[in-house]
């Protein structure tokens, strides 16, 4: 892993204290014992029990509300139906449903928390199930089967994934408080399992309560990581009996466990009947699912991952939406934007826009578009404070700048500043979603690796924007950017912009 401490500060920071109880797996049993159960799994059962529930209701609603509106509309006409058909097709259509979704495995345990695959695998059960049901009705000639498809498919999509969404909010809300979380150990080098548990421990979505350690590493030691500590549960021979004894729902295993390759196959062996699962830590650190795909051949598993392409019919649809999107929010946002251009001329009588030279795809330049939030004479105040910057890296950003107008704090608090870049998406020099849009400077002094962030159009807004904006380190929007950038899809295009309007909303990390 590149992200792993270096050797010679093998545990990064973290620190080894003596440990109470003596590295055995014995002692270990005796430690777990004074934490209570595990109720991880037992907790993510009733989740999903409560998502069955809501997912019953949703599809029940909107299949009744499509028998209201062929009620309202064709009347007595629907009461001459025979029973069979009348009671017959909305029951068909909501058991088809809910067979869809569990055969799509939209409940899926590892579908829980995170990720866009969640709300994928909804949509594609439901056009799935409408797809069938379409050729099944038109096969035993059903009347009217239209209403379903214009009342129900709709009003039952929306409803399953926004229900969906609500409960994704309350499960991440309840991990942040450290309930309906799996138990699990980490097995592997010290330094890649500091790496791994702070991962883990910072995400909430990832849903796992790291409760001990295993290394040979440290067999005799306790890690004291941040706030907590961290019993070592023994060395790698002793894994699956310290599993047990903690009572871990998952063994988190970095690394290749050693030169011997048989020594992950046994572990695998030895969990059996212990009712935890086994989970790999991959090496290919910022590489989304989508781009791995598994292929066992004659007994020789092959992982495979896609090189990013940034060009093709994926970016011809990605600048399709552009247009469509930019297009549409200039014709609404016309009479906020009069107002505001209002209401800057007023306070100062200065231009209303500002034009800032920034660097595009390919590191092309182009003028980006800004609603004017500073006094007129702020490029010449620059300098005197240059020594107060708070931003990060080589962008200059100061909490409480004294060169920000009254109007321009509230525009800048809620990003309505930042408005006319859908101009600049709209003429094809920014997309909705993409890294930030760096200056000059910022552009020549990135290295190999940072210029990547120059492969695709910058964007309106994106991950960094999602994740706190200029509360961030130079490192963290380095990454963020650097991942969307290698891991980007339409789907997740969307979810930040779904996430965008909420972090605009609470105006986080916005100054």
């Amino acid at each position: 892993m590149s992200s792993v401490p270096s050797p010679a500060d093998p545990v990064g920071g973290a620190r080894l204290t003596p440990a109470a109880l003596p590295g055995s797996v014995a002692a270990a049993s005796t430690e777990a014992s004074s934490i209570p159960r595990a109720t991880g799994a037992k907790a993510l059962q009733h989740y999903r029990d409560r998502l069955r529930f809501t997912d019953s209701l949703a599809i029940a609603g909107s299949v009744l509300a499509a028998v209201w509106v062929r009620l309202l509309v064709e009347g007595q006409a629907v009461m001459a139906e025979p029973t069979l058909q009348y009671f017959g097709v909305p029951v068909l259509i909501a058991l088809t449903w809910m067979i869809a979704l569990t055969v799509f495995r939209t409940r899926d345990v590892l579908l829980m928390g995170a990720g866009a695959l969640e709300y994928k695998r909804v949509a594609n059960a439901t056009a799935a199930a409408f797809g069938i049901l379409a050729f099944v009705l038109l096969l035993v000639g059903a009347d009217a089967p239209r209403w379903y498809f214009l009342v129900a498919l709709p009003a039952g999509g929306v409803s399953l994934l926004l229900t969906r969404w609500l409960w994704r909010r309350w499960l991440l809300a309840q991990r942040r408080r450290g309930r309906y979380l799996s138990r699990a150990i980490v097995i592997g080098s010290l330094a890649d399992v500091v790496y791994v548990v702070r991962q883990v421990e910072r995400n909430a979505a990832a849903g796992y309560e790291v409760v001990g350690i295993i290394s040979d590493d440290a067999p005799t030691a306790s890690l004291e990581l941040g706030a907590r500590e961290l019993p070592v549960l023994g060395g790698l021979a002793e894994a699956a009996p310290a599993a047990t004894s903690a009572r871990a729902d998952a063994v988190i295993v970095t690394g290749d466990l050693g030169d011997d390759g048989d020594r992950l196959r046994r572990l695998g062996w030895d969990l059996e009947g212990t009712n935890a699962e086994l989970v790999l830590s991959s090496r290919l650190t910022d590489v989304a699912g989508p781009r791995i795909h598994f292929r066992p051949v004659e007994g020789l598993p092959l992982l495979h991952v896609e090189i990013p392409a940034f060009d093709g019919v994926r970016h011809v649809a990605k600048r399709g939406f552009d247009i469509l999107f930019a297009g549409a929010a200039l014709l609404l946002i016309a009479p906020l934007v009069l107002v505001i251009a209002i209401a800057i001329r007023l306070e100062d009588g200065g231009p209303v826009f500002f034009r800032q030279t920034r660097c595009g795809r390919d590191g092309r330049t182009f003028d980006m578009l800004k609603f004017r939030s500073m006094c007129i004479d702020a490029e010449d105040r620059l300098a005197e404070l240059q020594a107060h910057n708070e931003g990060a890296g080589l962008l200059f950003k100061l909490r409480d700048d004294p060169r920000v107008t009254r109007i321009g704090r509230l525009l800048r608090a809620h990003s309505l500043d930042e408005l006319p870049q859908f101009w600049n998406i709209l003429i094809g020099e920014m997309s909705v979603v993409g890294p930030r849009p760096p200056l000059q400077v910022e552009a020549a002094a990135y290295d190999g690796v940072v210029s990547r962030r120059l492969m695709i159009k910058p964007g309106l807004t994106g991950l960094w924007q999602i994740s706190g904006r200029s509360d961030l380190d130079w490192e963290e929007s380095v990454r963020l950017d650097l991942y969307y950038v290698e891991n980007w899809s339409m789907t997740g295009d969307l979810m930040i912009i779904w996430r965008t309007v909420r972090s605009v909303v609470k105006a986080d990390g916005a100054y």
